[in-house]
């Protein structure tokens, strides 16, 4: 459904996105990862045809984004950071006011304002000015208004930002159920989002794509995935480095060590031999849990400079 082949954009000398290439099938949930400033919104913004790319190409279920923009732009819905709305327009004059901006008229646009309206949980503020609304309502209708002709391409730009925490669940929520039918990219710097909602996710940094994977494909980037820790006061560090599975250990705060294996795709082998050894030993063992792989920690160690990693 959406298909970006060596995408760049340049303003002047600075490139903001550089020779990105990827695809989204429907289906799929994308999470669009990055620190600030690095080209995640001038993605978004070429993908949906609000900026010209300097070069590449954009095609949206076949349709070229430059080339035939308005046979791209009916499929996609897009909610752009900080969406605009019109705050003297009540919720429900609003939606419909998109609604016929997407040639929905009559019964269908009817229909349409309230198939949104019960999906962003808008109802009890449907007669409401946009401009009396807390900032968590706002996003919830521009949400709505993305919605609104049932595309089968959505397009989100930090979707929950500013959302309380029951807000953001229910927002999830509704990508997840979207993305079984639609082809989803939604932009995020909060990592707990990938495990939320996302199928798939791409780090970006400095305009180029630096992992794409599923969450758990990621988590396997980490360090500490498919670590032992282990809690034991009498555990003799130089045993546990000769066991064949140990690529090495690392002394934590009395009594902890971290055993790292050598192969991360066997972590139960790693936990039963650190486990038999302890046996052998008769070490009085107090916790022993395998890691799993943290997104944080993939993260800043792909996008950081070597200058400032700690």
């Amino acid at each position: 459904m959406i298909r970006i082949e060596n995408l760049t954009k340049s303003f002047g000398l600075k490139k903001a996105v550089d020779d990105l290439s990827f695809s989204v099938e429907r289906g799929e949930v994308l999470g669009f990862l990055g620190p600030n400033g690095a080209g995640k919104s001038t993605t978004m913004r070429m993908i949906t045809g609000f900026l010209p790319p300097s070069a590449g190409k954009v095609s949206i279920g076949g349709h070229d984004v430059v080339e035939d923009a308005l046979a791209a732009k009916r499929l996609i819905g897009y909610l752009p950071e900080n969406a605009a709305s019109y705050p003297d327009m009540s919720v429900e004059g609003f939606l419909g006011f998109a609604a016929e901006l997407r040639g929905l008229t009559g019964g269908e646009k009817k229909k349409a304002v309230h198939r949104v309206v019960d999906l962003c949980f808008l109802s009890s503020v449907l007669h409401q000015q946009i401009d009396t609304l807390s900032k968590g309502y706002r996003h919830r209708t521009c949400l709505a208004q993305s919605l609104i002709h049932d595309p089968d391409v959505l397009i989100m730009d930090e979707p929950t930002d500013g959302l309380d925490p029951n807000q953001k669940y229910e927002v999830r929520n509704l990508i997840r159920e979207m993305g079984k039918t639609k082809a989803v990219i939604f932009s995020t710097h909060i990592l707990e989002e990938v495990d939320a909602a996302c199928t798939r996710a791409i780090i970006i940094d400095r305009g180029r794509i630096v992992a794409n994977g599923t969450p758990e494909e990621l988590r396997n980037m980490s360090d500490l995935a498919g670590a032992v820790t282990l809690s034991a006061p009498k555990a003799d560090r130089a045993k546990l480095e000769a066991l064949p599975e140990v690529a090495r250990v690392e002394q934590l705060e009395e009594p902890w060590l971290r055993i790292y294996p050598k192969d991360k795709n066997a972590p139960v082998a790693l936990a039963q031999s650190v486990m038999d050894l302890a046996r052998q030993q008769s070490w009085q063992v107090y916790s022993l849990h395998t890691e799993a792989g943290q997104l944080d920690e993939v993260f800043r160690r792909i996008t950081l400079p070597d200058t400032v990693k700690k």
